[in-house]
């Protein structure tokens, strides 16, 4: 019967573990397969005391991150973007708004870069009206933009207020 040993995963291991992580295997797992192909490393309490700095590093950075993250969600959260095209009969665009045009516009009119396939936008929007869209900056940090869309010589429709009851998107207010 083979011993358990530790090894210090040097790359990704399907169904083992990350690089970086320290993991316990089978003596003629780790002897036969994982060192000699250059996956893993036998863990020195050196080589654990630096995986163990640099996991706690990368949850500080992680940490920062979400933080950054929320605040700039808090920046961007009910904020609205107008966007002025021509339409046709019954309200509806000749074209659509898509998510890249959602994020050149956020750019211009908010100051705020924001990548196109973080704007979570189901199908692009073909009719007038003010839609409310998902930003998914990263996971459990999902701020959500107005988009206003009015036709040519009309203005933009005002976004409804969060509380306001009974104000579903593209409807008209009186």
């Amino acid at each position: 019967m083979s011993a358990k040993m530790k090894v210090l995963l040097v790359q990704d291991v399907e169904h083992l573990g990350r690089a970086g992580e320290i993991k316990d295997v089978a003596g003629g797992f780790g002897r036969n397969y994982l060192i000699p192909k250059g996956f893993a490393v036998i863990a020195t309490r050196g080589q654990i005391k630096q995986a163990e700095q640099r996991l706690a590093a990368e949850h500080r950075r992680a940490e920062a991150a979400r933080k950054d993250a929320a605040a700039f969600a808090a920046r961007i959260n009910g904020k609205t973007v107008s966007f002025t095209v021509k339409v046709g009969e019954q309200d509806r665009l000749y074209g659509s708004v898509t998510s890249a045009d959602i994020a050149e516009a956020l750019a211009a009119q908010l100051g705020v870069e924001i990548d196109r396939r973080k704007i979570q936008l189901d199908e692009p929007i073909k009719r007038t009206g003010v839609f409310p869209v998902t930003v998914r900056l990263m996971a459990g940090v999902e701020p959500v933009v107005n988009v206003a869309v009015a036709g040519e010589g009309e203005v933009p429709p005002a976004a409804p207020e969060p509380d306001a009851p009974g104000v579903a998107a593209g409807e008209e207010q009186a």
